[in-house]
């Protein structure tokens, strides 16, 4: 059951006068199912995402900064609880945003049918939804993740959004949007050095410079339908290869679940429980990529995160 969004100014008297502050709105979902913030945030798709102390996340999406809370009801179900400052109605953002309008039950459902691995698999991450993300900030995101850490990546973005992002308050504390094409164009090769890329600095630099030149149209490629065309195009970046590739075509807005990105975790857990190779490391890409779209269909993307997910957090 979904909640019409409240909107309320936050008000506080100084000086005899009531000053007005940022607009911050409040949406909830009850009774709610496939949609657990932990499984969603630190599945792997994202990287602008913290948890608090209450356990509840804050995180920052275009000009939105919002916090993101459980609450558990008696027939076991939860209340999802959406606030924060943004640029819109809350409701209309979050239903693209978090893909509210899938039926993720009916995809669980399907995938769970395919064998007990998965239906495990699925058990574990049950809450996982893949999140409409913007296309430039994932190309340029996905580039810093290659061969890099979690943490190394959070920072880097943190680093790059604060010299050439905007700043947003939210409940007194600053944060800072996704550098625009523009914005990011300014920078020299050396500017980006200075936040911590290392040798991913020259594939950011070039990138930005072939996007902002409208050599690699965001918007056709946004409109384009077939997936492999979007990836050849892709594959012109630098700093872009196939993996990261899979990764920007399904946890962006273009949206692509015929896709299935392959990292150390996933070839592990497919050699595990289908391929059975001794070396995992002798199985090919293109194998995994074969059995991926035989056993899983249109919603391999889809699969590669809760496997993906059940993988790491189990090993």
């Amino acid at each position: 059951m979904l909640k019409a969004s409240l909107c309320y100014n936050i008000e506080e008297i100084k000086h005899g006068r009531k000053r007005a502050k940022q607009l911050e709105q409040r949406y909830e979902i009850e009774n709610c199912k496939s949609f657990r913030v932990k499984d969603i945030f630190d599945c792997g798709q994202c990287f602008r995402w913290n948890e608090q102390p209450d356990e509840s996340y804050t995180g920052i999406f275009g000009n939105n900064v919002m916090n993101i809370k459980e609450v558990p009801e008696e027939d076991g179900t939860y209340k999802i609880i959406f606030e924060g400052i943004c640029e819109g109605n809350i409701e209309e953002i979050c239903k693209r945003y978090f893909d509210l309008d899938r039926d993720y039950e009916s995809i669980k459902e399907k995938l769970s049918q395919i064998d007990g691995y998965m239906k495990e698999s699925i058990k574990y991450g049950e809450g996982i939804r893949i999140l409409n993300q913007d296309l430039w900030e994932m190309i340029i995101s996905f580039i810093i993740s290659a061969n890099n850490n979690i943490p190394r990546i959070k920072g880097i973005i943190d680093r790059m959004s604060k010299k050439y992002g905007n700043k947003l308050s939210f409940r007194g504390q600053d944060y800072y949007t996704f550098p625009t094409i523009n914005e990011l164009s300014k920078a020299s090769k050396e500017d980006l050095r200075e936040l911590g890329l290392g040798f991913r600095d020259k594939y950011i630099e070039e990138t930005t410079k072939l996007i902002a030149s409208g050599k690699v149209d965001l918007e056709k490629l946004r409109k384009e339908k077939d997936t492999k065309k979007i990836k050849i195009e892709l594959l012109t970046l630098s700093g872009v290869g196939p993996k990261v590739a899979d990764c920007i075509l399904l946890f962006s807005d273009l949206k692509r679940f015929d896709v299935f990105p392959i990292d150390v975790w996933v070839r592990r857990v497919m050699n595990d429980l289908y391929i059975h190779d001794e070396d995992e490391s002798k199985v090919s890409k293109k194998k995994i990529e074969e059995l991926a779209e035989e056993k899983f269909g249109e919603l391999e993307g889809i699969a590669q995160q809760y496997l993906f997910y059940w993988k790491r957090e189990n090993s």
